[in-house]
């Protein structure tokens, strides 16, 4: 994280439980609206995928950094590799297609999302919640709420 830090893609930033406390209740209300049947898919997806980028910002503010505007998206999902470990490869491969298909859907086109996608990405934001929570609890215990 100090070689992103002196290039300038990180900034420093100072975090606390109130913080991540409150990033986790964006996670859960996306979470909830996110299953919503009466909204577009495009909107579901986008969603889920504002409550997963926000799972992956508490880890990086978790760990003293925040993403510099530049390519904010796209450092903040990256950075889960070097934090999380090489074994989130898959997933953060999964979450840099969601990002780049929630750009498409944001700003270029509608009608473009399955409700199997809106789905896929709903369940893979509970299972990284979870592996996030133990996570926090794990390395970084009093930001957590007991």
């Amino acid at each position: 994280m100090d070689d992103w830090y002196k290039n300038g893609w990180l900034k420093r930033h100072k975090t606390s439980a109130e913080e991540i406390r409150g990033l986790m209740a964006i996670v859960g209300r996306d979470l909830q609206d996110g299953c919503v049947d009466d909204i577009s898919l495009d909107w579901r997806f986008g969603i889920a995928y504002n409550a997963a980028l926000k799972l992956c910002t508490l880890v990086l503010y978790s760990e003293g950094y925040r993403a510099a505007r530049d390519l904010q998206h796209y450092r903040t999902i990256q950075a889960m590799m070097i934090i999380l470990g090489s074994d989130r490869k898959d997933d953060v491969a999964y979450l840099d297609a969601c990002r780049k298909k929630r750009n498409i859907v944001e700003y270029e086109q509608a009608g473009v999302t399955t409700e199997a996608q809106a789905d896929e990405l709903v369940e893979f934001v509970r299972n990284f919640r979870t592996d996030v929570v133990a996570w926090l609890t794990e390395n970084h215990p009093e930001l957590v709420d007991r």
